[in-house]
């Protein structure tokens, strides 16, 4: 089993930034991928950003791109989504998951774009 667990979440006006955490109970060397996910009200859940852990680069949807930058830290076992210039749209529960086998999920982050 794979916990994952959010945080960095919160109210911030447009055009400021905000950095999820999200710690692994894993090695996540050990993960074949990472990704970051949202879903906001009345929406479905889509896919945000991702990278496999193997190497290679992160991708990232086109409605984030130039915005959100994935990063990591090996020895914590952390990945982070840092978020700058928010727009309202990017209103939503965030939600990290891993694939170990299948996909794991976290419990969710609010994060409001809002004036």
């Amino acid at each position: 089993q794979v916990q994952l667990v959010e945080s960095g979440g919160g109210l911030v006006q447009p055009g400021g930034s905000l950095r999820l955490s999200c710690a692994a109970s894993v090695n996540i060397f050990s993960l074949g991928a990472m990704a970051w996910y949202r879903q906001a009200p009345g929406k479905q859940r889509e896919w945000v950003a991702g990278f496999t852990t193997a190497g290679g680069s992160t991708n990232y949807a086109d409605s984030v791109k130039g915005r959100f930058t994935v990063s990591r830290d090996n020895a914590e076992n952390t990945v982070y989504l840092q978020m700058n210039s928010l727009k309202p749209e990017d209103t939503a529960v965030y939600y990290c998951a891993a694939s170990w086998g299948k996909m794991f999920w976290g419990q969710g982050t609010q994060v409001t774009v809002s004036s």
